[in-house]
């Protein structure tokens, strides 16, 4: 979200550089159309955005039409005349969402953990697909009885008898320490 308020600033100042704040500002007002400007915004630009943490967008969400236009002077009179379904439509004419609606879970976490899943079992099958068509068998050194006789010939060897296995056995007795 940072690289997209970075951006749009670069962009807003580019603009502004180049064409003059005049043109800038004529270029954001072909893009809103005729949403009414209410507030700076979260990225100083006239975008709409529902966010939790900042709950007052710069611009509202939907045009001025003859309906709310009428509702909005009726709003600057007495509140209790209004009814319940003109205040949501005052509402539902600056907001997209209220804050139960963003807050709302979504379900993201199925997709993520449904994603991780398939990668999963793409993994195990292609390690089964190599294991039963590219790699060779294991030797045959790494079955018990071939590592005892390594063993042994370590130890008769008398390998690394300073801190290594030798260290560890006791050849008057025969048996590990």
């Amino acid at each position: 979200m940072a690289n997209v308020n970075l951006a749009s600033v670069v962009l807003r100042n580019a603009l502004r550089a180049k064409m003059g704040t005049r043109q800038a500002s004529d270029m954001m007002s072909q893009k809103i159309g005729k949403r009414e400007v209410v507030g700076h915004g979260w990225n100083g630009l006239p975008v709409y955005a529902d966010r939790v943490d900042y709950p007052m967008p710069a611009i509202r969400f939907k045009e001025n039409t003859r309906d709310v236009l009428a509702l909005r002077e009726k709003e600057k009179g007495d509140w209790k005349k209004l009814s319940v379904q003109e205040k949501k439509a005052l509402y539902r004419a600056s907001f997209c969402q209220t804050f139960a609606e963003m807050k709302h879970p979504t379900g993201e976490w199925k997709a993520c953990l449904g994603a991780a899943l398939i990668v999963t079992s793409m993994s195990l099958v292609g390690m089964m697909l190599l294991k039963a068509f590219v790699y060779d068998p294991i030797p045959e050194t790494f079955d018990e009885e071939h590592q005892k006789a390594q063993l042994k010939r370590m130890l008769d060897l008398n390998i690394n008898p300073i801190h290594g296995v030798s260290s560890k056995w006791d050849y008057d007795n025969n048996k590990w320490k």
